[in-house]
């Protein structure tokens, strides 16, 4: 297990969700870090700019890539509660099984809404997102087992997964003027992400969808880099 002491810094954008995914572990684990503005693929930061990933984590004299696996590597290194990934090998399977969900269908779909081109295309995709977020429902009915999270009584892996979209999710509707989450279709969904956004942990990391919409290059999937880096989550 690597040491928990040495400098931590977060390379990436305030405004990007899988920068967010880092900060809210550490903040989970109380840990101290600095967060540097930085993009992969603008040159502004060496290893942002090898590793084409965004963020990463720099610990030291290591450098953790990839958001998904920065947040597994603090859990490791800063052991002590509250945990963040299930200790219990079903619930961790499942866990991680959700986030590939969410990784390689759920938000490549929400992504599309953004980018499509016409509007048949532009609904099929909401279509996709929607039947994703009744899916993701029943997911966190049983992973809560009736808790306020997908990880019980504490925000978690999938939490945290999850999570950091939400805020796009929001600009979506904004911009197009639709509602994915709803009281109608996915009551329990909503409920979840008013607690999971309103949390200490990460209310400070969670920009605004006003903040989203004013700032450059950030609305949806037209997000430079979001896009890009979607294999590098």
């Amino acid at each position: 297990m690597a040491k928990s002491d040495g400098k931590v810094k977060v390379m990436g954008r305030w405004q990007c969700p899988f920068t967010m995914r880092a900060r809210i572990a550490l903040n989970i684990k109380s840990v101290n870090y600095e967060l540097v503005e930085a993009r992969p693929w603008d040159g502004q930061s060496q290893v942002l700019h090898e590793s084409k990933s965004n963020p990463v984590m720099v610990h030291g004299d290591k450098s953790i890539c990839e958001s998904l696996n920065i947040v597994e590597y603090i859990d490791e290194v800063w052991p002590y509660a509250p945990s963040i990934i299930p200790s219990d090998p079903l619930e961790r399977v499942t866990a991680r099984f959700w986030a590939g969900y969410l990784k390689d269908q759920w938000f490549p779909s929400l992504k599309a809404i953004g980018t499509a081109e016409g509007e048949d295309t532009r609904k099929a995709a909401i279509r996709q997102v929607e039947k994703g977020l009744v899916l993701l429902g029943g997911a966190f009915g049983k992973c809560s087992k009736g808790k306020a999270f997908f990880g019980g009584d504490q925000i978690g892996y999938l939490d945290i997964a999850f999570g950091c979209f939400l805020c796009l999710l929001r600009v979506e509707e904004k911009v197009n003027g639709i509602k994915l989450l709803s009281e109608t279709k996915t009551p329990d969904l909503l409920k979840w992400a008013h607690r999971f956004c309103s949390n200490a942990i990460v209310k400070d990391v969670m920009p605004t969808t006003e903040n989203l919409i004013e700032s450059d290059g950030i609305i949806m999937g037209r997000m430079k880099g979001v896009a890009s880096s979607t294999s590098k989550l």
